[in-house]
């Protein structure tokens, strides 16, 4: 019951910026976790962020100092600020969701391309 749309990807040349964001629509517990993952071509996907309802969220190693990610709880709205993009920042960024109550739900996945 929980959509997610997700909007910001595009082209950009290395050390460029670009924010993603995703918006969940639907059954929503208070509780729960939205993140982004990402899929670069000929890779398997790996977490990029997660952001819990609470306070606490993470970022992988690879991306910190560059990436933040944030919620706007009020929106059911988490970003993904990007900066000092790399070359194999590229790939397709998937928002998700999920909760206790046995939600899991993916966005379609927006493309982020950085190229000279």
């Amino acid at each position: 019951q929980v959509h997610l749309v997700e909007s910001g990807g595009g082209m950009v040349q290395p050390g460029g910026s670009l924010r993603l964001s995703c918006t969940a629509f639907g059954s929503i517990a208070s509780i729960n976790v939205m993140g982004w993952y990402r899929q670069a071509p000929g890779k398997q996907r790996e977490l990029v962020a997660d952001s819990p309802s609470g306070r606490n969220r993470a970022i992988t190693d690879s991306v910190k100092g560059r990436f933040a990610i944030s919620r706007d709880n009020a929106k059911n709205t988490v970003y993904l600020e990007m900066n000092s993009l790399k070359l194999e920042d590229t790939g397709v960024y998937s928002c998700n969701y999920r909760d206790t109550g046995g939600q899991n739900a993916w966005g379609q996945g927006t493309q982020v391309t950085v190229s000279s």
